[in-house]
């Protein structure tokens, strides 16, 4: 019989005392016990299955689940007897910072205090217990929301002491989600501030704290050691091209296709491969996340289940606001191409701002990229290893022509009149309908600190080429960045039926107003016109069967949010 699917839970516990669909990773429990690893940090995308892990470790180890076996019986772990003996000894003490999304540093910070003073409010009954001086318990009562930064950085150490003399045994910490509040941080420009406050948090909790039996943090993403983890040298970081926990996280090709036997699905096996197979961790390939195979089987459904489980942001962010660069190396990746670029896969959030690999490595933790192939490690290599990207499977090939589609939404009328205009040769209607786009979604668009804001406008126009690309392509190869006569042209677009004039060959090329050079817009237009002609960009459209006369050029000139446009 068929166990009921049960969405969002992410209760060990409920789970198995309801016997909802469990897939057995209880083996990663006795993996990393025997590592005999003091802190392991282990990175996997989102949805993977890493708050249920946790815990279940929890229920394992907790004193709190002592004589509670009865969770584990009929897994792998307690074919073990040793382990029996184990589960439920520890004081365990587990945070998530998965709730840590504020946009100031001030938020975010009251955010982890709350959770810190929650998780010593379990813990009430050490008030009065012998073990604590009166100096103790009177700290004790001082953590609470409005503690200062200085108490609430060295709370866990203070909770790990009064723990391990109350129970006379250290204690395993657990921390879930550890770099979410470094997302929203980069996100909302307060990074440095929440860099300097969690170094410290983490110094005293993980490797200043005396007591501390075990640790494992999770989250999505390996932050740089020189930020927050600087002073941890006793920090094992598993990442997803790590040969450790390589099927601990996330669902076996072979406990997928179980399942969808057991759901009564087994005519769906290669479908389900095209849709959601894809994600390697380490030498393991055929990983697929679980969000997407555990809501398939309960709706029985097709549809990009992971990839709409949360706003994407910091991708959407970087990707449309990113260089011509980015634009043309996600143009490839949507061919279903690969790209070869330098992973480092310690995150360093600063370097998103102008770092193309620094973008490349995120999307790769993030589950968004897999890696086909990669150059040897020689010897101990610190820099960058080069990479063979592509985009992890077919949900993810469907996200992103959607996000594409979802940054014009805002002017979705006025960038379909453009499309005709531009096709039609309407200049006029061109400089009227682009203007008028520019006025209402560059402030979206806006570079910020992020991007230099002289590159905004050009930046913005390859990401709309990407849009028309996703409508287009019936009609249209589009490319852009490429080599052509004596130079790279911006943007082509090579009609598919080469003896319609139906639909032109058209020739792109962008320009920001040089003051230096240039008096006006009009001066230069002018000079995208001319270097079109002077770089002979016609030249691979014409090899390639379209006509010298069905070919148009057009040249775009910015200065801020205007746009002038001539041909």
């Amino acid at each position: 019989m068929a166990r009921t699917i049960s969405i969002g839970n992410q209760s060990f516990e409920s789970i198995r005392q309801k016997n909802c669909f469990y897939i057995d990773k209880s083996s990663f429990i006795k993996e990393w016990w025997e590592n005999n690893d003091i802190v392991t940090l282990i990175t996997r995308p989102r949805r993977f299955g890493k708050t249920l892990n946790m815990d279940m470790l929890k229920c394992f180890f907790s004193n709190e689940y002592k004589d509670r076996g009865d969770l584990f019986e009929g897994l792998d772990i307690w074919k073990d007897e040793n382990y029996h003996e184990i589960q439920g000894t520890y004081p365990v003490i587990f945070l998530s910072f998965a709730k840590v999304k504020q946009n100031t540093y001030d938020g975010a910070v009251k955010k982890i205090k709350k959770i810190i003073c929650d998780e010593f409010q379990k813990f009430i009954f050490l008030l009065d217990c012998e073990n604590l001086t009166s100096l103790e318990k009177t700290h004790f009562n001082e953590i609470n929301y409005k503690m200062s930064d200085e108490t609430a950085q060295e709370a866990i150490g203070d909770l790990s002491n009064y723990l391990s003399r109350y129970y006379g045994k250290k204690v395993i910490i657990l921390l879930d989600e550890y770099d979410t509040p470094m997302q929203e941080a980069y996100i909302n420009g307060y990074w440095e501030e929440l860099v300097a406050f969690t170094r410290s948090l983490f110094n005293s909790t993980f490797k200043t704290n005396p007591y501390l039996e075990r640790a494992i943090m999770t989250g999505i993403t390996r932050v740089s050691k020189e930020s927050i983890f600087s002073d941890l040298n006793n920090l094992v970081v598993v990442t997803t091209t790590s040969n450790q926990y390589e099927t601990a996280f996330g669902f076996t090709e072979e406990e997928v296709f179980n399942a969808l036997d057991e759901q009564g699905l087994s005519d769906k096996k290669q479908e389900v491969k095209t849709w959601y197979d894809g994600f390697i961790f380490g030498d393991k390939r055929d990983i697929y996340n679980p969000w997407s195979i555990i809501n398939l089987l309960k709706f029985k459904t097709f549809k990009t289940y992971w990839a709409d489980s949360s706003s994407n942001g910091l991708i959407n962010n970087l990707v449309q606001k990113g260089s011509s660069y980015i634009k043309m190396m996600m143009e490839t990746l949507l061919k279903e191409e690969t790209i070869e670029v330098p992973i480092a896969e310690q995150i360093v959030f600063s370097e998103l701002d102008y770092s193309e690999d620094a973008v490349w490595s995120l999307m790769l933790a993030s589950g968004y990229l897999k890696v086909t192939s990669a150059e040897p490690l020689l010897g101990n290599r610190r820099k960058a290893r080069k990479y063979t990207l592509a985009l992890t499977n077919l949900e993810i090939q469907f996200m992103f022509e959607d996000m594409i589609l979802r940054w014009f939404s805002p002017a979705k009328l006025e960038t379909n009149e453009f499309v005709k205009a531009l096709i039609g040769g309407d200049v006029e209607s061109m400089n009227e309908y682009m203007n008028d786009v520019a006025l209402k979604t560059f402030s979206s668009f806006d570079s910020g600190k992020h991007t230099s804001e002289k590159k905004a406008p050009e930046n913005f126009f390859h990401g709309f080429v990407l849009g028309l690309m996703v409508d287009q392509t019936d009609n249209y190869i589009i490319t852009s960045n490429r080599e052509s006569g004596y130079g790279r042209y911006d943007i082509t677009l090579e009609p598919i039926d080469k003896e319609s004039t139906k639909y032109p060959a058209i020739v792109i090329e962008f320009k920001v107003i040089n003051s230096k050079k240039e008096n006006s817009l009009e001066e230069t237009v002018a000079a995208a016109l001319k270097q079109i002609e002077e770089k002979n960009y016609d030249t691979e459209l014409i090899k390639r069967g379209v006509k010298k006369e069905n070919i148009r050029h057009y040249g775009f000139a910015f200065k801020g949010k205007e746009v002038l446009i001539n041909e």
